[in-house]
């Protein structure tokens, strides 16, 4: 079943008017859709999904009666922000796409002293915009309930200072030994809580970084015995979160249950 985002106004009593010319376009001549198909239909404003059976395709609206209702959230339980050391080429866009089918929150760009990627306020401008769809797009088609946001690149220091409001921050360290430690770290975070994700670029932290890191507070850990790339790096912590909370978050379910 194909996945669209809506905003409230869209909602009319038992059905929802899709009228995004993007979607619209997608629903009439990209997926070639007829009446009576299935949708679902997901309002973060109100963080319900609606399953809903097209009734009219126009050449700017689709509508569709609402079939059933789910409140049920695809989230992860905890909020996620990577912090993403500005890669080169066109990396972001794969860092971006698969962290959002991990269950990232937030992806932040990073502007590191080792970065070879320089951007300036145009650009960066454009580099978002662009970002932000694939993200929107990646959504979809994991079945999110809300579109992560992608910001416009900030410096180390603006994103060390975003990065003092989470509960916990992460920043795996090439230098770093041990998994015990990282374990650690890992299983002492909690639904409910706020976790950050810092990656360095291809050139890696520079030692001022990772003495600022170290000063406000961040967890330094360990991936393993291997030097994962940029775009692998936090791909590999997502995984592992994603895991260690989907986990602890079912096992509190069935215990609750009666």
């Amino acid at each position: 079943m194909y996945q669209f985002f809506i905003q409230p106004d869209s909602i009319k009593e038992e059905e929802i008017w899709i009228a995004d010319p993007q979607d619209v376009n997608h629903i009439r001549n990209v997926l070639r859709m007829k009446k009576g198909e299935k949708v679902s239909l997901c309002c973060e404003a109100k963080g319900k999904e609606y399953i809903c059976s097209i009734e009219e395709i126009e050449s700017d609206i689709v509508k569709a009666a609402i079939i059933d209702i789910n409140g049920e959230s695809r989230e992860l339980p905890v909020k996620i922000t990577l912090f993403q050391g500005l890669p080169k080429s066109d990396k972001m866009e794969l860092i971006v796409q698969k962290a959002v089918e991990l269950g990232a929150a937030e992806v932040i760009p990073v502007a590191m002293k080792n970065c070879v990627v320089k951007l300036d306020a145009k650009k960066a401008a454009a580099k978002a915009a662009r970002w932000q769809e694939i993200a929107k797009s990646a959504a979809k088609q994991s079945k999110r309930s809300r579109i992560p946001v992608v910001r416009e690149p900030v410096n180390y220091r603006e994103a060390v200072a975003l990065a003092g409001e989470l509960d916990v921050v992460l920043l795996p360290y090439e230098n770093e030994r041990g998994m015990a430690a990282t374990r650690e770290v890992m299983e002492r975070i909690a639904p409910g809580q706020s976790v950050g994700i810092f990656i360095g670029p291809e050139g890696g932290f520079d030692p001022s970084e990772i003495a600022l890191a170290k000063e406000e507070g961040m967890h330094l850990v360990s991936l393993g015995k291997r030097i994962l790339r940029t775009e692998t790096a936090g791909l590999a912590t997502l995984s592992i979160l994603m895991y260690h909370i989907e986990s602890v978050s079912e096992a509190e379910e069935e215990r609750d249950q009666p």
